[in-house]
């Protein structure tokens, strides 16, 4: 049996086991609707009829709990709210609301199981069941994953729907005309005679009404929103720079603080003076903070001049003293003391793999995530109250870790989330709120906003981790027989975890996300993840394991065609086991012209790969120029199920493919004595406007499922890239970043 089949197997026992130790109190409980967190904190004459939908004399909110990051998210929530409760964006207000159980993730029970994404069986569709459920029961609120649109397409349209009718409910109560003659149109109640009753006007009475629970979702072909252009609820305020974000944030008598940190990551801070940095005009205080020191002064830039000010004696960092530390530490991990996973295992690989096999070994470097405000928090410690403004993906998360610091009861941590001016899973971690909040102790009752530099952000970031894999093939008759990946990586969710205190029970599925899940028949085809000793502290980075994955993997792909003498789009389609991903593949090839004869020193390169269970391929064109590479053109063919909004779309597709290229181009971050050598923007440098090239985007829907697309463009781009400078040069890159094989214009 596979390793797979092993852990299927296993976690099928064990929920089998819960449910049948538990199955009546357990069944309800997961049924039961969550408690509605508005009603806590009504004002007079507000009625919330849904824990998304709030309604007073002023007008209507939609609750879209899911972080925006600049990604649209709160558009797409509150489209998916409004199609159901039949308003227009234009007349809503939208509200992430408070932290709450109420607003757990549905969508990451899909990643929380070892089954192919492509899997529906009874066995995997149960698993994903009851992951579903302890995701409920532990109330996992947290925006990641590309899980917005998977968690909120039922869930959202059901609450607008329930609100809708319970408003009809109230219209009905009101004017005796039976519920089912009435209609709803444009935020009001329509009676057979045409007169409209605002909802606004109803919401008093629909507040003492039982929600109406069973409703009937409304068929496709009625949709006024979902699947048409939209605009987004913020672009007018984003447009005019009115839009405000967490480093915006300003509250009377708010004082400013900035950190000097320790430069050796994870070194202790031995000693400190601080005597020239009181001294300076606008100083309040300095206070120790976790890993270095603070400044709190009447502004930012005070803070920041005189946080340069203090001389500390920093203790070393426990990582190796250079990167050649670091890959030693990688290669050292490709032992069976060392194995993490073996998702997949089919066939017999080592007596495929016999006869002058293909070989290769590849690296892919730390990277910042870098968004472009810089990380902020403001909080504000009362007696036995505690707020906290800030941009998260971790409101709940965000509660718990300042319950800790502050002694509050987690009830009474207030976390008003701000929208966020990127992340790219930055804001999964809580380094800043929890310093904002051990300064604000020392100052109870005034609200402190301690705000990152951008040289504090960039060198003090959880990266991405440095990862290295080594692959294996054979190649039978001119077809692919057989395939062999191995990847080290230190664990991103062990060292995640371990800085909220938990620990990770079993494998990282990171390490060989993007990898294993492939939808290929590959005859011989296995998987290994090594976990290597923790090295830098690290976090996700958007797509996660597949960034660095699907690089490798669709590199050596590559290669092995390149050896077969084999198309690699005729190879994927002969390896392909999955409908949906025929399609992309097929229509990848159409939309590039595949196969074309193309000019001297051109060169076309194609990459697939399915995260998140969205299969994206994409196919990158380039120029070998005297000067050096130039980017022409990349196509891009994804599915997930349903586009909600095709102009978020094919943005977020071309953001994606932008972000993915330009990391795989020049993003790197190295450390001398754990020290990161890349401190700004002018060192940690990124895709430029001239260098971009025009992007072409295909959105299909055959998926049986509804997926994300924020993150799955991003794997393809490195190795679509790599392929295409392989076929214009001849050259093989099997590092990034590639600007240190080749150069770009």
């Amino acid at each position: 049996m596979s390793r797979l089949g092993k852990i299927a197997r296993r976690t099928f026992l064990i929920g089998s086991a819960a449910i049948a130790g538990g199955v009546a109190f357990g069944y309800y409980m997961y049924k039961r609707p969550p408690h509605n967190p508005l009603l806590d904190d009504l004002a007079e004459g507000e009625a919330a009829l849904t824990p998304y939908v709030k309604i007073d004399a002023n007008g209507i909110t939609l609750i879209t709990p899911r972080a925006d990051m600049g990604q649209g998210a709160y558009s797409v929530q509150a489209a998916l709210l409004a199609e159901e409760l039949d308003v227009d964006l234009d007349q809503v207000r939208v509200d992430p609301g408070p932290p709450d159980p109420a607003y757990y993730n549905t969508a990451l029970s899909q990643e929380a199981v070892p089954f192919y994404p492509t899997d529906t069986s009874w066995m995997a569709e149960t698993s994903r069941g009851v992951a579903d459920a302890l995701m409920k029961f532990i109330g996992m609120q947290i925006t990641g994953g590309s899980t917005t649109v998977p968690d909120g397409y039922q869930k959202l349209r059901v609450a607008g729907a329930v609100a809708r009718e319970t408003l009809k409910q109230a219209a009905s109560n009101k004017t005796g005309v039976h519920i089912t003659r009435l209609k709803t149109e444009r935020a009001s109640v329509i009676l057979p005679d045409g007169e409209a009753i605002p909802y606004t006007e109803l919401a008093q009475l629909a507040a003492t009404l039982e929600p109406v629970e069973q409703v009937t979702l409304r068929d496709p072909s009625e949709w006024r929103l979902i699947g048409k252009p939209m605009q987004r609820v913020d672009i007018v305020e984003k447009s005019t720079g009115t839009a405000r974000y967490g480093i915006d944030i300003e509250l009377d008598g708010m004082l400013h603080a900035a950190v000097k940190l320790n430069p050796h990551i994870g070194g202790n801070v031995n000693s400190y003076d601080a005597s020239a940095a009181l001294a300076m005009n606008g100083v309040r205080s300095v206070v120790p903070v976790q890993g270095g020191v603070a400044v709190v002064a009447n502004n930012t830039w005070r803070a920041f001049q005189a946080a340069d000010a203090i001389v500390a004696d920093w203790g070393p960092s426990p990582m190796p003293e250079t990167m050649e530390g670091h890959w030693a530490a990688l290669s050292d991990a490709f032992s069976p003391d060392h194995q993490d996973s073996r998702n997949r295992d089919d066939g017999d690989v080592d007596a495929a793999i016999s006869v002058g096999p293909v070989t290769a070994e590849y690296r892919a470097p730390y990277l910042a995530h870098a968004p472009l405000e810089p990380i902020n928090a403001t909080v504000l410690v009362g007696s036995g109250r505690v707020d906290v403004w800030t941009g998260t993906q971790v409101p709940r998360f965000v509660q718990e870790a300042l319950s800790k610091v502050t002694n509050v009861d987690a009830s009474d941590i207030h976390v008003h989330v701000q929208m966020i001016g990127g992340s790219f899973g930055h804001r999964l971690e809580m380094d800043v709120v929890i310093q904002a909040a051990e300064i604000a102790m020392t100052m109870q009752g005034t609200p402190v906003k301690l705000t990152y530099s951008r040289e504090q952000d960039m060198t003090h970031d959880f990266t991405r981790p440095a990862v290295m894999a080594r692959a294996r093939g054979q190649i039978d008759d001119g077809k692919i027989s057989a395939l062999d990946l191995g990847i080290a990586s230190p664990s991103v969710m062990a060292s995640q975890m371990g800085r909220i205190g938990m620990s990770l029970p079993g494998p990282d599925a990171q390490i060989v996300a993007g990898a294993w899940e492939q939808p290929f028949d590959i005859p011989n085809y296995r998987v290994t993840g090594y976990r290597a000793q923790p090295l830098a502290p690290i976090s996700s980075w958007r797509s996660v394991g597949a960034s660095t994955n699907a690089f490798f993997h669709e590199s050596f792909f590559d290669e092995l065609c390149h050896s077969a003498g084999i198309d690699p789009v005729m190879e994927r389609l002969r390896l392909c086991n999955d409908d949906t991903t025929r399609k992309v593949l097929e229509t990848v090839a159409e939309m590039s012209n595949w196969g074309s004869p193309m000019a001297a020193n051109r060169g076309r390169g194609i990459a697939f790969c399915m995260s998140f269970g969205t299969p994206v391929a994409e196919v990158v064109e380039v120029t070998n120029t005297p000067d050096g590479i130039k980017i022409d053109q990349v196509f891009v063919a994804a599915d997930v199920g349903r586009i909600i909004d095709p102009v978020n779309f094919d943005a977020l597709v071309k953001g994606g493919v932008i972000w993915g290229l330009g990391h795989a181009m020049m993003g790197e971050i190295t450390y001398a004595k754990g020290a990161s050598e890349q401190e700004n923007f002018d060192t940690f440098t990124s895709l430029r406007l001239y260098q971009t090239p025009k992007i072409e985007v295909r959105g299909l829907e055959n998926g049986a499922k509804v997926r994300g697309i924020g993150e799955p463009p991003v794997p393809p781009a490195a190795p679509a890239l790599a392929n295409a400078i392989f076929a214009a040069t001849g050259q093989r890159l099997r590092d990034m970043p590639f600007r240190n094989a080749v150069n770009f214009v």
